[in-house]
């Protein structure tokens, strides 16, 4: 017995019996193909919500009505209206971020359940040839990879709209925190509409242009990077899997300079404080905010002595402000008086037991770096700015 010819509608074969045969027994096939793909398909057995088995059973009638209707005929598998539908159901797939593991999936089953129940409608009304099972065989399999056509280029097209989107929103973020000024409730929204949760610390990292596209693929959904004029700047959230300590090992060679962490509302100064130090790092060198905080705050930069300030004095900040003031006021007199007791009591109007006292309490809250000379330098530096913005303080 000869193989039946291949037409590019291999639907063409069947004859006006088979479209009978399916006629008869549609509504029971609708429901059969619906309750298939519902169930069997993991990705969708657990979605037990009345509108998507509705959609679904929606999907599935327009399909089987169509090809019904194509037996015996040259024409195309998919009519405008009925590849729409298809589109959508892609598009829809898409949004609802379940990927197209399931769709694909849910047509290998439809496929194989449309052949069975087409066999059995045929078989119903006689014997099945060897020939007849083939044209069958040939006119489902074609008809659905058209639908999986149709669903894939709404899916692609879906994913295409919304990255374009995630990208319009993640520029606006970027300009948002960069530029400042934007309240809090806009920027945490837009945070939000990215996915993230609460925006809490950020890193800005300056990056060559050559960098940009290895930037992107490296911080994915942790982080924005958007190009400023000869450079790009990657803002990095804090405690994502790239944390601050392991920027520089992980950007090492790349000629970044990393910035100085700390609250997005800081991130202007930030950036600036990393636009200055790539200013003064040798061309292609990898630099740290941090190493230069000084040299800045001496250029007369004031976010640069706040940033010290809010690092070097951190181990202060849980304390109630009456307790926290006196310790500062005392370790910036101990500082300017390299440590002498008595002046600094004399200064302070309180016993040198107190400032004993006062300095050992210090020494617990910042440790064995209170020996550092260039932390104590730090320390002092940042002391005069805080103090002074502080007012006159008690003794």
């Amino acid at each position: 017995m000869s193989r039946p010819t291949v037409h590019p509608t291999p639907w063409t074969d069947l004859g006006s019996d088979v479209a009978a045969a399916l006629e008869l027994r549609l509504e029971s096939m609708v429901e059969e193909l619906t309750r298939g793909v519902t169930v069997s398909v993991p990705g969708f057995a657990g979605l037990d919500q009345p509108r998507f088995r509705r959609d679904a059973r929606e999907a599935v009638a327009v399909a089987l009505r169509r090809f019904v209707t194509l037996a015996g005929t040259r024409e195309p598998a998919l009519t405008p209206e009925v590849r729409e539908v298809y589109v959508a159901l892609g598009a829809a797939e898409a949004r609802e971020d379940r990927g197209p593991d399931a769709l694909i999936s849910a047509f290998r089953a439809a496929a194989r359940m449309l052949l069975r129940e087409a066999s059995d409608a045929v078989l119903a009304a006689g014997p099945l040839t060897a020939g007849q099972v083939l044209q069958i065989a040939d006119a489902t399999n074609a008809f659905v990879d058209e639908l999986v056509a149709a669903c894939t280029d709404g899916y692609a097209r879906q994913v295409r709209e919304l990255a374009g989107e995630r990208d319009r929103r993640r520029h606006r973020l970027t300009e948002l925190l960069v530029e400042g000024g934007a309240s809090a409730q806009v920027v945490q929204q837009e945070a939000a509409a990215l996915g993230w949760g609460a925006l809490g610390r950020v890193t800005p990292v300056l990056l060559p242009v050559a960098e940009a596209r290895e930037a992107r693929f490296r911080y994915g959904s942790d982080g924005l990077v958007s190009e400023r004029g000869d450079h790009v700047v990657a803002i990095v959230r804090h405690g994502t899997r790239f944390d601050r300590d392991l920027l520089g090992p992980r950007l090492r060679g790349r000629g970044a300079v990393v910035g100085p962490t700390g609250p997005w509302e800081h991130l202007p100064e930030a950036v600036r404080l990393t636009e200055l130090t790539a200013r003064w790092a040798r061309e292609g060198a990898d630099a740290l905010v941090d190493d230069h905080l000084v040299e800045l705050a001496l250029a007369g930069h004031p976010a640069a002595v706040a940033v010290l300030a809010r690092d070097r004095l951190a181990a202060f900040d849980p304390l109630p402000e009456a307790q926290r003031l006196p310790l500062l006021v005392t370790l910036e007199a101990w500082l300017r008086h390299w440590g002498a007791r008595g002046p600094v009591a004399d200064e302070l109007f309180v016993h040198p037991q107190t400032v004993s006292y006062r300095i050992r309490r210090v020494r617990e809250l910042v440790g064995p770096r209170l020996h550092d000379p260039v932390f104590r330098f730090e320390v002092h530096l940042a002391l005069v700015d805080v103090l002074r913005s502080a007012g006159p303080g008690p003794g």
